[in-house]
């Protein structure tokens, strides 16, 4: 019977082994003492196995609280466990519930994290993945050989349709691939949903009538389900190619469901990440995290950027570019959505580091506050990652690009 198998990064007090065990049980046929009914043979089913144990360093403080140790020494280590799908078949929300359930508040662990999963060759079957992925997105937008140069809409509130649209002319017209609303906006009390809808595609079609370009918009449809299945229907109907979902607010099922529906391109926001990972023994890994939405279909994914304005380093932000990257399912594609605090002094160390264009590569403030305004901004983005590709350091960029040049003098200087 076919499993699936899940790495963890775990800290505990007790023996590594028993702790293994411990992890295996309470996820599958155990409990905390034994109960009629655990047969051997129901065990030999639908018992979790531990697959592994690769011991690291031992510590004498805990990373979060659990289980006190007699000894003060917290024992660190990589376990591989498996379970037969038989426990759970198909279902995302009980594959979840089993690799990230309970598990995590268990005394035994002073810390726990899932770092990777690998799912069989039949998940392929019944998920189809990505329905645009990397190459379809390329197609919609007709970029080819670069990054999409993407912005978001800022102020991320507070702007009227009539506002959002002028600015979306405007980036339009500057060249830009792809807009984005915040994920703060989705519909405030002075832009409906369907006024912003109707604003932006009007220029958005004008604009592709008149040059053969089509901008991508990615339309926040974030709410209760039968709300986003309607808001997906008018950004089809109206002619647009994106929708945009927080996964985290949404949840598998929901973003499954919108995913499903296979005509738009779903450009997935990770909003709420921080929680998720931002403790190095709590929580989950970005290669783990994005295999679970590529199987529930998300199209583009955020990973961050080099030197961005949060918290996360350079290397995992690499680390997750690369896992987008990495084949899965015989072809599974998501694009990498690179963002935050980027202007395109970063585009020559992220290509440096990464050796690859298949990103959307993302700039709020780094293109809407360019000297020379947006349009600036937009073609200083587009001089970086030609730069970035020919190896040119920022300092010889700026000598070469007059528009780069008015990037560096306004943000060079910041972190």
């Amino acid at each position: 019977m076919e499993r699936i198998t899940a790495k963890y990064l775990i800290e505990t007090p007790l023996e590594v082994e028993a702790a293994a065990q411990v992890l295996a049980g309470e996820q599958s046929s155990g409990t905390f003492v034994e109960v009629p009914g655990e047969t051997a043979e129901l065990k030999r089913r639908f018992a979790a196995r531990v697959e592994s144990i690769t011991p690291l360093e031992t510590v004498t403080e805990p990373a979060i609280p659990g289980a006190v140790s007699d000894k003060r020494l917290y024992h660190r280590a990589m376990l591989e466990v498996s379970w037969s799908i038989e426990n759970f078949g198909y279902n995302l929300p009980v594959l979840i519930s089993t690799l990230q359930g309970n598990l995590y508040e268990l005394t035994q662990f002073t810390g726990l994290k899932l770092m990777d999963l690998e799912v069989p060759s039949s998940f392929a079957t019944h998920f189809s993945g990505p329905k645009f992925g990397i190459k379809g997105c390329r197609q919609l937008t007709g970029v080819e050989e670069r990054p999409l140069i993407g912005t978001i809409i800022k102020p991320s509130i507070g702007m009227t349709p009539q506002q959002t649209a002028d600015l979306v002319k405007t980036l339009a017209e500057a060249g830009i691939d792809f807009v984005k609303d915040d994920e703060l906006m989705s519909a405030s009390a002075n832009s409906s949903f369907e006024d912003r809808l109707d604003m932006v595609t009007r220029v958005i079609n004008d604009h592709a009538d008149k040059t053969g370009k089509k901008v991508m918009y990615a339309f926040n449809i974030t709410d209760e389900i039968d709300v986003m299945l309607r808001r997906y229907e008018k950004i089809v109907a109206s002619g647009g190619t994106c929708a945009m979902v927080s996964l985290n607010s949404v949840g598998l099922a929901g973003v499954k469901k919108v995913c499903d529906q296979g005509q738009l391109a779903i450009h997935g926001h990770r909003n709420g990440w921080g929680m998720l990972n931002r403790h190095p023994f709590l929580g989950i890994e970005f290669p783990a995290y994005q295999k679970l939405w590529r199987l529930a279909g998300v199209d583009q994914i955020h990973v961050n950027g080099i030197q961005n304005k949060f918290w996360e380093s350079d290397d995992s932000v690499v680390r997750s570019i690369e896992a987008c990257l990495k084949p899965m399912l015989g072809g599974y594609s998501v694009l990498p959505v690179v963002s935050s605090g980027q202007w395109g002094g970063q585009a020559p160390e992220t290509y440096r580091r990464t050796q690859t264009t298949d990103l959307l590569y993302m700039a709020g403030g780094g293109i809407m506050a360019h000297p020379s305004g947006p349009c600036g901004g937009v073609v200083a983005m587009r001089q970086a990652w030609e730069a970035a590709v020919q190896g040119l350091t920022v300092e010889e960029a700026a000598r070469q690009y007059p528009e780069f040049r008015e990037s560096v003098e306004k943000f060079g200087t910041r972190k």
